[in-house]
């Protein structure tokens, strides 16, 4: 019977222990790996994910974002939507509205709505030296006609309506009006802007981009190609890039009372990389684009001593989607390069790229020559 001494047992149950770990096992190797990805097709991960995987060609080379909505690119009925809001009326006339604050005077008639003087004067002497309020029932309060109805009304339209009640005690009665604050109709802007805030509408029509350049402009790391306009409980995902895409401008787009709009940051607008890159770090989508092809030149193409080529993804989530893409593409052919060209990257994108065999093969080694190393040190005393 032959006698183990305790320091080869020892030694011999660590290396058992380490094979153990080893073989078969992928989970030393460092990093990522594309792993049993079927060529192409559908399939359920193990997480339970469904995935679609296809080797991008000419023929289901996706078309590129014309419009963002959320995760997904508008078409058909979303398309429609935006065209919702090029329909919505305006008028081509200012309305008077609640809280608006009138200034009405009666030429010849200093008695009734004396002049104001540049100096400051007590409401004590002119009551209504700032203004004639139109209260929240729409109506304004003006000497011998008492409240007369105002909101809703043309400024046009309301000096007719005064006129007409004023002529039972006047001889010739001819009010001046004009609205000298605009309390009534407003939007609100926040988010990447640098004056976020409470905005009034005027007389003048405000626009989406009349609204961005009241509030300052897009912040250097505001997405103008990415914000919400909320109306009436509506959310309308935009973007000024996509609208011109579309053939529409901002200017087009009026708003109303009541409508809030939200710059998103940059951040959202994201390409994350992982894999055998020269640089691994989050890409944002400028305002024109980012093709593929441009993107590997962003983070200093493939890592030319471990990355395969052959083996480059493309995952393209959904959202809530039942379905992930995973787009494949071999740039080992130059021929491909024209493709990954054509491909743009959306937000969120992320682009793998996977390690050789070989590097595979030498991480694999790299972590288990230390552990050799101590049972040789082991197995010494």
């Amino acid at each position: 019977m032959t006698v183990l001494h305790p320091n080869s047992l020892l030694a011999s149950t660590t290396l058992a222990v380490l094979i153990g770990l080893t073989s078969g096992c992928t989970t030393l190797n460092s990093g990522f790996q594309a792993g049993d990805l079927p060529p192409q097709g559908t399939f359920i991960a193990d997480n339970g994910m469904q995935f679609n995987v296809q080797p991008l060609s000419l023929a289901n080379l996706p078309a590129a974002p014309t419009y963002a909505m959320g995760t997904t690119s508008i078409t058909g009925q979303k398309n429609a939507r935006v065209r919702e809001l090029l329909g919505a009326p305006r008028g081509s006339e200012y309305r008077i509205t609640n809280s608006d604050i009138l200034s009405i005077n009666l030429i010849g008639y200093p008695e009734i709505t004396p002049p104001v003087p540049s100096t400051a004067i007590t409401t004590a002497t002119n009551p209504f030296a700032s203004g004639y309020p139109v209260d929240q029932e729409g109506y304004v309060q003006f000497p011998l006609v008492g409240r007369i109805k105002a909101s809703g009304m043309t400024v046009s339209q309301f000096t007719t309506s005064l006129r007409s009640q004023l002529q039972r005690y006047l001889k010739h009665p001819d009010p001046q009006v004009k609205v000298i604050n605009y309390r009534g109709n407003k939007f609100f802007i926040d988010g990447e802007v640098r004056n976020p805030g409470e905005f009034s509408i005027d007389d003048a029509p405000a626009t989406l981009y009349s609204a961005i350049s009241l509030a300052g402009g897009v912040t250097a790391t505001g997405d103008a190609n990415s914000l919400t306009l909320t109306r009436n409980g509506q959310q309308y995902l935009l973007g000024l890039r996509d609208l011109q895409t579309m053939g529409i401008s901002a200017n087009q787009i009026y708003l109303q009372d009541g409508d809030a709009i939200h710059i998103n940051n940059r951040n959202r607008n994201r390409i994350y990389v992982l894999g055998e890159l020269g640089t691994i770090k989050p890409v944002e989508i400028p305002d024109q684009g980012l093709s593929l092809t441009q993107l590997l030149g962003e983070v200093q193409g493939l890592d030319l001593r471990t990355a395969d080529a052959a083996k480059v993804y493309v995952v393209r989530d959904h959202g809530n989607a039942s379905y992930t893409d995973i787009y494949h593409v071999n740039l080992q052919s130059v021929a491909n390069l024209a493709l990954a060209n054509r491909f743009e990257m959306q937000p969120n994108d992320i682009i793998y790229v996977d390690p050789t065999g070989l590097t595979r093969w030498s991480r694999f080694i790299g972590n288990i020559l230390p552990s050799t190393s101590a049972i040789t040190q082991i197995s010494r005393l």
